[in-house]
């Protein structure tokens, strides 16, 4: 029988004291490591291929500093978590979200799920239901489907995910270098300028995760079904996706996910990347306090 996660649980007299940065024990022995800051209701983040929390740094310091709890965990096989060799898939995923809610035991609390994180969060409502959740954030999410198949037949060709597995096998430094570089900060079109201090800040995240976690993970963002799990998400729920996303076209993602959703509203960011919490940091961060507040 699978071990219960490891319980720390903090009062809301010694939230102001509790450590930063933190981990705990998933159901299987792997150690999750997470950051925990501020105090209030809490929004939980949920980061994207082949990043870590750290990748939400932005986001977390403007809520904290409005009075919310931001919490994010490293995804296992990713930043200072375990690097296990199994359990690379949304199922395990969803759990190990279910259980650092289930550890500090949060209710009421915000998902924020970018990209991979969106089927995450989105998987974890599939599996564990609404009962701790108040809101679900979707920002260049992956659902309802990535992968094209015959029920989904705009969505991307499996040559480009079987690329990005050989990219991975090749010589996955690279693969990083030429994903920031190009289309993930939208560097790769006219005018752009890039930075290449987000580039090298993409890249060490990147690094930092296991190649079996960053290469496995292909498979779970691209190849997962989120449909019946969409169909679970009752909560009010809103959807930011750049309308120039490279990496997941919103036309086969959040325009097909609203739809999807009982309630739910979609901000559209014109002209905006993939990685819109960097190159859209201040105008992402006022609408995700807006409706947090709201």
């Amino acid at each position: 029988m699978a071990k219960p996660a490891s319980v720390r649980r903090y009062s809301k007299h010694d939230a102001g004291a509790k450590p930063m940065n933190h981990h705990f024990t998933a159901r299987d022995g792997a150690r999750i490591h997470y950051k925990d800051w501020g105090c209030g209701q809490p929004v939980v983040f949920s980061h994207g291929w082949p990043l870590n929390a750290d990748s939400w740094e932005s986001q977390m310091l403007f809520l904290s500093s409005q009075g919310y709890r931001t919490i994010a965990h490293d995804r296992r096989g990713h930043g200072q978590s375990s690097q296990t060799w199994d359990g690379n898939d949304m199922d395990t995923y969803a759990d190990d979200l279910a259980s650092l809610l289930e550890v500090l035991d949060l209710h009421n609390v915000v998902l924020v799920g970018f990209s991979t994180g969106g089927g995450e969060v989105v998987r974890y409502i599939g599996r564990h239901g609404i009962r701790r959740v108040a809101k679900l954030v979707l920002v260049g999410a992956v659902p309802p489907l990535m992968l094209r198949t015959e029920s989904n037949p705009d969505g991307v060709p499996l040559e480009v995910f079987d690329g990005l597995r050989k990219g991975e096998i090749d010589n996955r430094a690279q693969l990083y270098r030429d994903i920031a570089s190009g289309p993930f900060f939208g560097f790769n079109r006219p005018g752009a300028v890039p930075s290449q201090a987000l580039i090298d800040r993409f890249c060490e995240q990147g690094l930092q995760a296991s190649h079996r976690s960053t290469h496995e993970c292909i498979a779970a963002f691209s190849a997962t079904d989120f449909s019946a799990d969409l169909q679970q998400v009752t909560v009010p729920t809103l959807l930011v996706h750049g309308d120039d996303d490279q990496i997941v076209p919103i036309a086969t993602s959040a325009r097909l996910a609203v739809k999807a959703l009982r309630s739910a509203t979609l901000k559209v960011y014109e002209g905006a990347p993939h990685g819109l919490t960097d190159t859209h940091k201040d105008r992402l961060n006022a609408d995700l306090l807006a409706f947090i507040a709201s």
